[in-house]
This record gives C-alpha cells, structure tokens and sequence, in this order.
C-alpha cells in the first residue's frame, strides 16, 4: 500500500494561509524537554498568580509528580473560583459507525471487521426523544470519519434534530472547512471537539494509514476554522498513550493557549482521554499513562488554563471520574453508550457495534446522585439563547 504524504493537504481541504498558530504549537512542543524541569520550577509554577507556558510545562513534568497534592489543591481552588459548585453533565450520541480512515488504534477504523450502521433521521429523532427523556439537555453528536456515509447535510439535519431537543449541542465528526463549520453551526451547533490524537507528526503518520485523517496539519487547524466558523466553543486533546503523554499534553495546551489569545471571545475545554481497548485488536500497546498521571494532567490544564472547560469520560472508571469532579473537572458525561441505536435498540449495543469500550456505564439519574453526594451542584444547561 502506497501512503501518501502525511503532511501535504488534499485538495478539498481549505489552508489557513494567514495563521502560524500550528507551527507555533509543533515548535513549542519540539522545545519542551520535561526532563530539565526542577523541583524549583514547579513551587515557582504553583505559586505564581497566572502561569506561563513555561510554568505549565514543569507542571507537567516528572519533577512535579511529588507535588501532585498540592497541585491538586491549587486545582480545587481554581476550579471553585471559576465556576463555583457546578459540575455540567451532557451524553455523546453516535448516529454512524462508518469511517474511511484507517487509525491501527480505533474500532471505527475501516479495517476493522464490525457491524457498521447509519441511523436515518427516523432513528436520530428517537434516539434524542429517549434520550431527552432521562432529563439530559446537552448532547455531543459523533460519527465515524466518512464524508462519503455522513455528509454535512447529514451531521447539519442532526444539529437542526438536536436542537429542538437540547439546549447545548456539540459536534464530534472529522475536521472540516470554514464555510461548513458555520454551516452546522447555523443548523444548531454550538462547539467543536478534536481530537489531534497525538502532535508528533512522525507517530501521527505511524498510526494513520490512510484517509483524510492522515493530513496531519488539516486536523491540527480544526479548531481554528471552527471558530472562524462562528462556533461557540472548542474542545482540545490528545488520546493519552500513543505517544509521549507528557509532550503531547503540552502541546494540547499551548494550542488551546494560543486559540484563546488570538480568539478571546471562542469558549476553550479540555478533554482527556486514555486509549482504551477496541473491538477485534488486542495487540495494541499504549505507553503507560496512569490514574496519578492522568490527574497530572488534569491538574496541570485547570492551574495553567483556569477559566477552561475540563471533560473527564466515560473512558476512565466511576471512582476516579467522582473524585476529580470539583478537583478539576467541571464536565461529566453520563448515560453514555458508544453503539450506534443503543438508546432504543433492546440490545444495549444497538445496531451498530461501539468505537471502544466504556468505564464507566452509569445513568444520568446515578451521576447526578453522585455529584450531589460530594456536595456540588449537577447542571444540565449552562447557556441561554436570548432571540
């Protein structure tokens, strides 16, 4: 199989000839070398008033392991002083499982042997009816990568759908242009989540063999075509343990640090996923990125970014997820399942199989009892449209 060049854009896909916030990131990430930060960088970082990328980076550093107590600490503050008691809940909706990339390490990818399935807008409109039902206003819509199977007419009628039933509607699909970001955004959506997966464009190139996924630079400018599209928010991460975690969480900041510099009206949120096990491979082998990294990470984005949004999934099991709400994260998924139809379908995994495997299989009416049960305040809807 012949690859083509992971870092020339295709022909359809719009360059944004007048920003350098991309290669600012990949330089910026290419300089940061974990290993020179100090015990003393991290007591400068932590107490410093307002961090800079510098600051950030010892946080994220080995060197700042010791201090994870602290740093925790210095989150829960941060996150107090930001956005109070509140934690905000929503449910992803996955209305198709085909996809034309081939990604070694993901269930959709077009390799891998599953039940692919599509839901027409019959099958959408029930599945938002039952999941508005359970009381959730919030829903993140998600497809697999196939322009061919879920055009943007396709994701912009489901924004239109889903607007009729929440009050927050958010997108997870591939990348797209400008003119088609404010598209869907006219039918309904109000932000934007992408995954870059991983910022070392070698590894990148290593784990995406095919499809328009494989274009590095298209997807690491996603979020800034979003928002010139008109999107409300953007969402930033990388899928811990494909590659260098530390590195690559340093890259997702300084990204989401440069975006709100250059756009400081866009709304900014983190997501932090771990690369969880896929249907028919077991042979893929993450570099280790564990519960204390993890909350590392997490920890290190609220003190550096504090206003952020901070998403922890359905990815990482019950207990840990309680116990960073409040700490640092301010968003929680809940009801969640990743088949396509498994809302309505008798069959928990619907009618089309799942993207990965989930921690953590809780209700909307569980989650927010355990919110409750720390003592914040679960909710559902965290922004009015006034017409």
């Amino acid at each position: 199989m012949k690859l083509i060049d992971h870092m020339q854009y295709l022909p359809d896909m719009e360059v944004l000839e007048d920003s350098d916030i991309g290669e600012r990131v990949i330089r910026a990430m290419q300089a940061y070398d974990y290993n020179r930060c100090t015990a003393s960088d991290v007591k400068r970082a932590l107490a410093a008033d307002y961090l800079t990328p510098e600051d950030f980076g010892a946080l994220l550093s080995p060197a700042a392991e010791p201090f994870l107590e602290a740093m925790a600490r210095r989150a829960a503050v941060e996150t107090q002083k930001h956005f109070g008691n509140s934690v905000l809940l929503f449910t992803p909706l996955y209305i198709s499982n085909y996809c034309e990339n081939h990604c070694i390490y993901c269930g959709f990818n077009c390799m891998n042997r599953i039940r692919r399935a599509k839901l027409d807008e019959d099958g959408i409109r029930r599945e938002m009816e039952a999941i508005a039902k359970t009381g959730m206003e919030e829903v993140l819509i998600l497809t697999g990568e196939s322009r061919k199977m879920s055009d943007v007419e396709y994701i912009g009628r489901a924004c239109k759908t889903a607007h009729e039933y929440f009050k927050n509607v958010g997108i997870e699909v591939y990348p797209m242009n400008t003119d088609e970001y404010a598209y869907v955004h006219e039918c309904g959506a109000d932000y934007v989540t992408v995954f870059q997966e991983t910022y070392n464009s070698d590894r990148y190139a290593e784990l995406h063999l095919g499809g328009h996924k494989r274009i590095f630079p298209y997807r690491l400018n996603a979020q800034e075509r979003a928002v010139r599209g008109g999107m409300r928010g953007v969402a930033f991460a990388a899928l811990l343990g494909l590659s260098d975690f530390r590195k690559d969480a340093f890259a997702v900041g300084t990204h989401a640090y440069l975006i709100q510099r250059k756009y400081p009206h866009a709304e900014i949120s983190f997501s932090c996923p771990r690369l969880r096990p896929i249907i028919n491979n077991d042979k893929i082998n993450p570099k280790d990125v564990h519960e204390r990294q993890l909350l590392q990470v997490m920890c290190a984005y609220r003190i550096f970014m504090p206003f952020a949004g901070l998403t922890i999934s359905t990815r990482e099991r019950a207990g840990f997820r309680d116990n960073v709400i409040g700490m640092c994260a301010t968003k929680i998924s809940a009801g969640v399942s990743t088949g396509i139809g498994s809302h309505t379908e008798e069959e928990s995994t619907g009618v089309g199989d799942s993207q990965f495997e989930i921690s953590d299989g809780r209700s909307l009416a569980e989650v927010i009892e355990a919110i409750k049960g720390r003592g914040l305040q679960p909710v559902l809807n965290d922004y009015v449209y006034i017409k």
